[in-house]
């Protein structure tokens, strides 16, 4: 079974300011470095980031960009976006080299097209744009089931919220943990709750989520979710205040979690199963995310990739007074 976990948290910079291109730039080229791909590649990589982040300084209403490995594929280079203005009325224009509009997002971005592996793009004019893109050296892996997002509160760097992903031939297992509190202690317990995790992905939800209970008592403890999705169904259990949902045609399902602290209180926890049709999107988040939010007001949404969904749901429901977490999966087909 592969597995992925964060191995350094999720930084995100701040698109405001013309200095934001070059530390994007450098950070996506300085990684791209680190896991092998070579120059050419490299020099191609740093004109799409920088055309990427260009385009956030001088059109975009807060806007935001992270450079990391992609989850489920440590050699390559994802870059992901998102602001909350103007949007983009024509993506498909936007994206093609030459195509200008004055005052809109889409300016420039053609060498996103030209260079990235694979891009996807969700954008709503008015409501603004969440743009992930991936660059590999040679092949790219087939698109994942499953991603996740953090945020820390604040001005912080290190997020209390964590989250891991094992996939297998039949299912894909994801785990997401809010460690009580903030900064490094609750880190700490998140990250403990990822090691836990990988130490038997292929455990069902309950028993690993037991695991994590016992196994969490040395630290802060937090809320704790294990959802195990296949092509037709979603095994879930957590505790505390991990808010799991089924999105389908528009609406969504809550799915029960118990309550307590993991690691400390609360009841054992009870795993449920839950019917998914092959267009369902799972997801879970951590209460940094408010449960206000409705697909019906996201047109489109929940048929992009699972980093974009991840990526306009920490926009459109994420707190900056608060860690935010959140993980996207799809049934397997």
């Amino acid at each position: 079974m592969d597995q992925v976990r964060q191995t350094r948290p999720d930084i995100w910079v701040r698109a405001e300011e013309s200095s934001a291109v070059g530390a994007v730039r450098r950070t996506a080229t300085h990684l791209a470095e680190s896991v092998g791909i070579g120059p050419e590649r490299i020099g191609q990589i740093a004109v799409a980031v920088t055309e990427a982040v260009s385009n956030l300084v001088k059109h975009a209403v807060q806007g935001m960009a992270l450079v990391r490995p992609c989850p489920g594929a440590p050699a390559v280079v994802e870059l992901i976006t998102l602001d909350r203005g103007p949007g983009m009325p024509d993506v498909a224009r936007a994206l093609r080299d030459g195509y200008s509009t004055s005052g809109t997002l889409g300016i420039g971005l053609g060498a996103i097209a030209r260079f990235a592996s694979r891009y996807d793009v969700h954008s709503v004019p008015g409501a603004g744009t969440a743009l992930a893109m991936q660059f590999a050296d040679g092949d790219l892996p087939a698109l994942p089931p499953a991603s996740g997002l953090t945020r820390p509160i604040g001005e912080e760097v290190e997020s209390g919220d964590s989250f891991a992903i094992a996939t297998g031939d039949e299912a894909t297992t994801v785990m997401l943990c809010d460690g009580l509190g903030h900064g490094s202690l609750a880190a700490r317990a998140s990250q403990e709750a990822v090691r836990l995790f990988l130490a038997g992905p292929d455990d069902d939800p309950a028993t690993i989520l037991r695991r994590l209970h016992h196994g969490l008592g040395h630290t802060r403890g937090g809320a704790a979710a294990v959802a195990r999705v296949t092509s037709d169904s979603v095994a879930y259990t957590g505790i505390g205040n991990i808010s799991g949902w089924i999105v389908h045609d528009g609406q969504r399902q809550g799915m029960i979690s118990a309550h307590g602290i993991a690691g400390h209180q609360g009841r054992r926890p009870r795993q449920y199963v839950y019917e998914l049709d092959e267009h369902a999107t799972v997801v879970l988040h951590s209460d940094g995310l408010t449960d206000r939010w409705s697909p019906a007001g996201m047109p489109g949404l929940f048929a992009r990739s699972p980093a974009v969904v991840a990526a306009t749901l920490l926009r459109e429901a994420g707190s900056r007074r608060d860690d935010a977490g959140v993980v996207i999966v799809r049934p397997r087909s």
